[in-house]
C-alpha cells in the first residue's frame, strides 16, 4: 500500500470510526481465513462491520473519533468490529463466536465514547436485543394511560353506584 492509499484508507475508515455507535477490538490470532469469513457473516447478520486493520493506522484513524478511548489498547495482532446502530447485536455474535472458537479473544470495546472491558461486553450481549428492549419500553409506556383510564373509569363507577343507592333511598322514603 503506497501513502496515497494509506491515506485515503485512513480517511475512511475515520469516517466509518466517526459514525460507529460501538468499536469492538478483538485479537483473532489463531483464526483461519473460513473461520474469519465465518465471523464477518455472523457480524454482518447483526448489520456490522469486521476489519482486520494495522494498528498504527487504526490509531491514526480512531483521533478525533470516540475510539480515541480505547487507542491504548491497539496492541498486537488486532481487528475490529464495527456497529452503527445496535451494538447489543454485534456483542452477541463476538461473545458466542468466542465460545465456539476459542482462539478469538475480545480484547476491550467502546459504546458511544466509553471504553468497556471484556467482561462488559458479555454483559452487553446477555441483554435483549433492541427491538425487544423498544418494544418492553413502549408497552411500559402504554400501560400507564392504561392504568389510569381504568381507575378513573372505577371511579365514576362507584360514583354511579353511589348515585344510584341514594336515588333508592329517596324512592323509599316518598
Amino acid at each position: 500500500m503506497d501513502k496515497d492509499e494509506k491515506v485515503k484508507f485512513i480517511d475512511n475508515l475515520h469516517g466509518r470510526l466517526e459514525k460507529a455507535q460501538g468499536v469492538f477490538l478483538v485479537d483473532y490470532q489463531g483464526l483461519n481465513v473460513g473461520e474469519l469469513n465465518q465471523l464477518r457473516g455472523e457480524l454482518r447478520k447483526t448489520h456490522a462491520e469486521f476489519e482486520v486493520v494495522k494498528n498504527r493506522l487504526l490509531k491514526l484513524a480512531s483521533h478525533e473519533t470516540q475510539t480515541e478511548a480505547i487507542i491504548d489498547q491497539m496492541q498486537g495482532p488486532s481487528a475490529i468490529a464495527l456497529s452503527y446502530d445496535d451494538v447489543i447485536g454485534p456483542a452477541k455474535a463476538l461473545v458466542d463466536f468466542a465460545k465456539k472458537f476459542k482462539k478469538l479473544k475480545i480484547k476491550i470495546g467502546q459504546v458511544s465514547g466509553k471504553k468497556i472491558d471484556a467482561e462488559s461486553i458479555k454483559q452487553l450481549a446477555s441483554l435483549p436485543g433492541r427491538d425487544v428492549l423498544l418494544a418492553q419500553a413502549l408497552s411500559v409506556m402504554q400501560a400507564v394511560p392504561t392504568s389510569f383510564v381504568r381507575v378513573l373509569s372505577g371511579v365514576l363507577a362507584k360514583l354511579m353506584n353511589i348515585l344510584k343507592a341514594i336515588e333508592d333511598q329517596k324512592e323509599k322514603s316518598q
